[in-house]
Order: structure tokens, then sequence, then C-alpha cells
């Protein structure tokens, strides 16, 4: 991931996300539906891209636009008039094709032509000083890699040395699924236009994508009637989720937590979640381990109750807590087996993580009271695949974990998707790639644990835990760079994310606020 990762989206970006083929049919029933033609939406694109490119680069005098052979081209057209009629020099090199362009495309192109702009063909050389691109290259419909001409377009404006922006979605970026199965645009900025693709969230997005921009074209009205079945996570919906405590609370009221695993030479991953799902706001945190981790923990955390798991200990704590996790340092080894295997019959909720994972991946099961939280390698040993398979389609991948093994599946990365079933799907809008390190799992193992304690749902607590676990990496992020973050370092700005009524009341010019 690039710095322009750490750039939070801005305010207008919705929480509704459209899969990209319900996307296109729904463009044409509201433009009907209002009485709108689609040339005039696409009027309404290539004037709200080319807003956004004079508010970034005001400076800017000389634009290239690339324009391809379908609705993309047609809103980069829209774009050159623009600027052209605002005194810019415009450039435009257009992709042709035996097939006729779509009729609005095609509108827009002889509207460019009438104003008295050239189209120059896509091997013409590019002009010298140009300090500008705009892709409008490929749109929502690509489905496989460039074509070999398109590609080379696209490498040529990577090696460039002006930005770019980027129409809808960076050509060669899956609107879907966020892969990349060949050339892509490194946009500087993106403006995607009615509603959110699925695919400039997750997968390679935030290679790619940049400074992402929102546009409804007008649409608003119906788009508030509709309903899908994604929804992107980001910090303004941490309230939702972490409310203020009752003056009169205790920590009985919230939640006590067993947590297994630590086997030898773990002590760490067990201690990380434990501490966690302290900072998260568990009432009681026990843990259960090997004998040796008992001292080392408690002189770290005294806060964590520490026992040696054994058959009686287990028993015990299981009855005693509301919430289970397993797997942190769990390791495959005999002693870990037989841990898990008493936890299936646990009947309250719990979080599996880790070789718990690798342990299901050997005997799989369906459990409506479990969340499952892998990462892609976890996930591909889950199905029985590669983990280029995995991230060629994560939201697919959630779905078949979720069919498989039932619950709540956490599928981690960049754009961390929560699948509940298939009208609950989420895909998380915050962290960096300083989470790239070990120890990070452990934790968020731990905050999800907590809430499930806290009494929210598998699938609340899935999302909230996701969120602000990405969120205490951001704020890091924003103080002191992503490079050397370690998962213990997240406590410090955690306590902050679980509390948002307060946190704008904090003396600290260090963080910006997200509330």
């Amino acid at each position: 991931m690039t710095d322009h990762t750490m750039k939070k989206n801005a305010a207008s970006i919705p929480h509704s996300i459209w899969p990209a083929d319900a996307l296109r049919d729904a463009e044409k029933e509201a433009a009907d539906a209002l009485g709108i033609t689609l040339f005039e939406l696409m009027q309404r694109a290539g004037e709200a891209a080319f807003n956004v490119a004079r508010q970034h680069y005001p400076d800017s005098r000389r634009w290239l636009i690339l324009c391809g052979h379908g609705n993309n081209g047609g809103d980069g057209y829209i774009v050159a008039r623009l600027a052209a009629a605002a005194g810019l020099e415009v450039t435009v090199l257009a992709v042709e094709s035996d097939k006729p362009l779509p009729e609005e495309a095609q509108a827009a192109r002889e509207a460019w032509l009438n104003a008295g702009g050239e189209i120059h063909a896509e091997t013409a050389a590019w002009p010298e000083g140009a300090d500008l691109i705009i892709d409008g290259l490929l749109g929502t419909g690509l489905n496989s890699a460039p074509r070999e001409n398109i590609a080379a377009l696209i490498d040529h404006a990577n090696a460039h040395a002006a930005p770019v922006l980027a129409l809808d979605i960076p050509s060669g970026l899956l609107a879907q699924t966020g892969a990349t199965p060949g050339a892509v645009i490194n946009a500087a900025h993106t403006v995607t236009f009615i509603a959110l693709k699925p695919g400039l969230l997750t997968g390679k997005a935030r290679d790619v994508v940049g400074q992402l921009h929102h546009h409804t074209l007008g649409l608003e009205s119906w788009l508030a009637g509709q309903q899908t079945a994604l929804t992107r996570v980001d910090a303004a919906l941490l309230p939702r989720w972490f409310t203020p405590r009752r003056p009169t609370s205790n920590k009985g009221d919230h939640g006590k937590l067993v947590i297994i695993g630590g086997d030898h030479g773990t002590a760490g991953a067990i201690r990380m979640t434990g501490e966690a799902a302290l900072r998260a706001g568990a009432g009681l945190v026990r843990i259960l381990t090997r004998a040796e981790n008992i001292a080392p923990i408690v002189t770290a955390r005294p806060e964590l109750m520490v026992h040696e798991l054994t058959a009686t200990s287990l028993e015990e704590s299981l009855e005693w807590a509301d919430v289970a996790v397993i797997g942190p340092g769990l390791g495959q080894a005999e002693w870990g087996k037989k841990a898990l295997q008493k936890i299936e019959n646990f009947r309250k909720p719990m979080l599996w993580d880790a070789d718990a994972l690798n342990l299901l991946a050997i005997n799989p099961d369906k459990r409506h009271n479990r969340i499952l939280t892998p990462h892609p390698g976890e996930a591909a040993r889950l199905l029985n695949c590669s983990v280029a398979e995995i991230e060629s389609d994560r939201l697919l991948s959630a779905q078949r974990l979720l069919q498989r093994y039932a619950g709540v599946v956490v599928l981690k990365g960049a754009g961390t998707v929560v699948a509940g079933d298939e009208v609950a799907i989420s895909i998380i809008d915050a962290g960096n790639a300083g989470m790239a390190s070990g120890g990070m799992g452990d934790v968020l193992s731990g905050i999800i644990g907590s809430l499930l304690g806290q009494q929210h749902s598998l699938y609340d607590a899935a999302c909230a835990g996701c969120l602000a676990h990405g969120v205490a990496a951001d704020l890091l992020a924003a103080r002191q760079g992503t490079r050397g973050m370690l998962a213990t370092d997240l406590f410090s700005t955690l306590v902050r994310v679980v509390n948002p009524d307060v946190f704008d009341t904090e003396d600290d010019e260090s963080s910006n606020s997200f509330t």
C-alpha cells in the first residue's frame, strides 16, 4: 500500500455498496424513474470529474485524456470539452474498435468534435509537458486483464510524471472484486459515480485507487429508497457500537471472557489477545495456557487472570465464561487439539483464530455460535484452494467460508470482509500497511471477543472489532508512520477509539478527529 492509503475517505463517501452488475442495471432504472436521460448522467459524471481535477490540480494546464471505447470513454470526452472551454490545453487519445460506441458515448464524442476538439489515435505520440492524465479507458464492465493495446497505454500512464485521475474506477481494476489480473492504472484520485463498487474498497484497491471521491449524479432520492446487501464500515460508525456506559455498571456487566492458547514459545500471542480484550472493555478476562507462561503474563499484565490449561480448568472456565476465544498460540499438537475438541461443545458465543482454524480445516464442521477470523492463507486451507483464489474474489471467498462453516466470517486483509449471511456483508474501510506485522491478528481476536462479552451479536462484534482495530492503527500511523508499528502499540490508541464520546475532548494535536 502506498502513502495515500493513509488518507481518510471524504465524508461524502456513502456507506452503502452496490454489486457492480446490479449497479449497471440500476443506472437506467434510476434515470427513468427521475426522468433523466443517460446522456445527461454522462454529462454530470464528466462535470463532477472535471471539478475534482480543477480542485486538486488548479495549476495544471496541459491535460491528456485517454478515452476507451465505452461509456467510460464517453465520460472522458465530456471532461475534454469542459477543460477546453476553460482554456486548458487538451489532448485526447482514443482507443478505436470495429464495434460502434454506445449511444451516449458517441454523443459525447461528437460534442467534443463539434466543439473543435481533435481525437488522436491510441498510438500517437504523447504531448510534451502534460501535467494531468485523465483515465477514461476502462470502466466497471471489465472482468479480465486489459487487452495488450490498452495495457500499453496503462503502463505509459503509470510511468509518466503527471498524476492520474481515474473516471469511475482505475482502468484494469475489477469493480466487483478489486482484483488486478493485468495492467492497472495507479491513480492519485478516483471519482466514482452513482454508488460505491466493492472493488474500490478491497482486494488491490488501496494500491491503485488513490483518494476516492464520490458523486451521485443527482440520483440521491432514488438511491435513498434502495437497499443493498453490502455496507462500508468506517470510523463514523464507531458511536453506533461504542456507546457511553451506565454510571452504575460493574465488571460483571461487561462480559467474562476465557482465552485458550499459548503453547510452548507463544506466550506473547495469548498475552496480546488478553490485553486487547481488556483494552476493548471486557469486564473479566481469564487465560488458560501452559504453566510456564503464567508468571510472565501476570507480570506484564496483572489484570489478567492466568491459569494452567488442564481438563479441569477448561471445564470450569467454560462454565464460568460468557465467551470463549481459542487459537492464539494454540499450536497443532495434541495439547491444542484436546482443548479444541473440548470447546466444540461450548454453546455460548466463541471466536476461533490462528491454529484453531488450521485444525478446523482438517475436520470441518458448521457452528452458528462462532466467529472465524482467517487471513488469506488460513482461508485457503479452510477452502482447500490457493491463496490466489481467495484474493481473486474476497467477497465470494468470505461467502464460501460462511456456507461451509456457518456463523460469522472475518476475512482479514486490506479491505477486510465480514460476512454474516446473504444480507449482512461489510467491508471495513480502516487500517493501513503498518498492520502487516506479527501479533495483529491476536489483538483483533481479543477485541472481537471482548465485544461479544459486551453483548453484541456475532456480526456486530466482528464489524465493530475490525473497525476499532483498524482505526486504532490509523491513529497510530498518523502520529508515527506505518513502518515499525507493533501490535502492542495499538493499545494506546485503542482505548481512545472504543470511547468515541470523549475522543474530541482529548488534548492530542498529533491525531485527527474521526467523528
